[in-house]
């Protein structure tokens, strides 16, 4: 039943805690297991998750937006890994779909996923009939895959004929007018720090206008030069300014970051391109059908700060899982 599936999502806001000395462990040793997954960003996941997610009345509400579909079947998840937890707003639309939903798990979040899935099939028995984590998943009748655009490649020759959503690489960009506060500079260096930049909610370009003053931005931005301490970044950030160096290529930087004109929307790990414009409706008509773009910060789209803290409705790449689920 479909209330006994939502009390069983409630019920993991009292398990993702750090206080849960289960819990704790397992995020112990996915820290171990990828160093990307520190404590710091378990916690801040885990936090996005319960309070977008997880909030009862939130989770009836979403619910009950859908047509309940009458003959289930079963759908083959493909997660992420890039972030703590990324996978997790699939989990919630397979199990409020009422399917069957068969699995893949990312190695690089295999432990977070797994407690997840542990919990919901130890809250509900339906639940461990319909939740299951398994390493290749054949004969379903339907699949939601996320990857990158080489893995996409796969998807689209394996899972092309089924019905499928399937997800390629997008990162997110912010347009800036010049005349940001010091708060709200701050607020756009989490969107594009936080998880080290490895989200397609990141932001990994900026528009600014042209003759913009970054030293305000710069300045802003030091509040993250203590992710230069971790060993995996810093290699990044090492690798990446001597290819500046190497090529002569002007740029500015903290302890933490590289500030580089590029008109690509994606950067390398440590990177944050910039590209100056003079029109900002014409900026807004040049990624109007942009597809590599999950999301966009700014005075008039997402507020500075929120970019990692999408609603339980903010689908990936726009495509209402919920809706292919119940349309099935």
């Amino acid at each position: 039943m479909l209330q006994q599936r939502i009390e069983a999502l409630i019920s993991l806001n009292e398990k993702l805690r750090f206080e849960n000395p289960e819990f704790a462990q397992v995020a112990r040793i996915a820290e171990q297991e990828n160093p990307w997954f520190t404590k710091e960003f378990i916690e801040l996941s885990i936090n996005s998750i319960k309070k977008a997610f997880l909030d009862d009345n939130e989770l009836i509400a979403f619910a009950a937006a859908y047509k309940p579909n009458d003959t289930p079947k079963t759908i083959g998840l493909i997660l992420a890994g890039n972030i703590p937890l990324v996978g997790f707003h699939d989990i919630l639309c397979g199990v409020l779909s009422g399917h069957k939903i068969n699995i893949k798990v990312s190695s690089k979040d295999k432990r977070l996923i797994t407690f997840v899935i542990n919990k919901l099939q130890e809250s509900n028995d339906e639940l461990k009939e319909k939740l299951s984590i398994c390493e290749t998943l054949k004969d379903c009748d339907a699949y939601i895959a996320t990857g990158s655009n080489q893995s996409n490649l796969y998807f689209e020759q394996y899972f092309g004929k089924y019905p499928s959503i399937l997800r390629k690489s997008r990162s997110s960009i912010g347009i800036l007018h010049g005349q940001e506060t010091t708060e709200e500079l701050k607020a756009l260096g989490t969107d594009v720090h936080l998880y080290f930049g490895l989200g397609c909610r990141n932001v990994s370009k900026i528009y600014v206008p042209k003759g913009y003053d970054f030293v305000p931005l710069i300045n802003a931005f030091k509040e993250y030069e203590y992710l230069a301490d971790m060993h995996k970044y810093k290699n990044n950030l090492d690798y990446n300014l001597s290819l500046l160096l190497l090529n002569q290529k002007m740029y500015m930087s903290t302890q933490a970051i590289l500030v580089v004109e590029n008109e690509n929307t994606h950067a390398p790990i440590s990177v944050l391109n910039y590209e100056y414009y003079e029109d900002e409706k014409a900026v807004r008509a040049s990624i109007k059908d942009n597809k590599e773009i999950q999301a966009i910060v700014s005075s008039k789209d997402i507020p500075f700060g929120a970019a990692q803290n999408p609603s339980i409705s903010d689908f990936a790449d726009g495509v209402d899982t919920m809706a292919f689920l119940s349309e099935l």
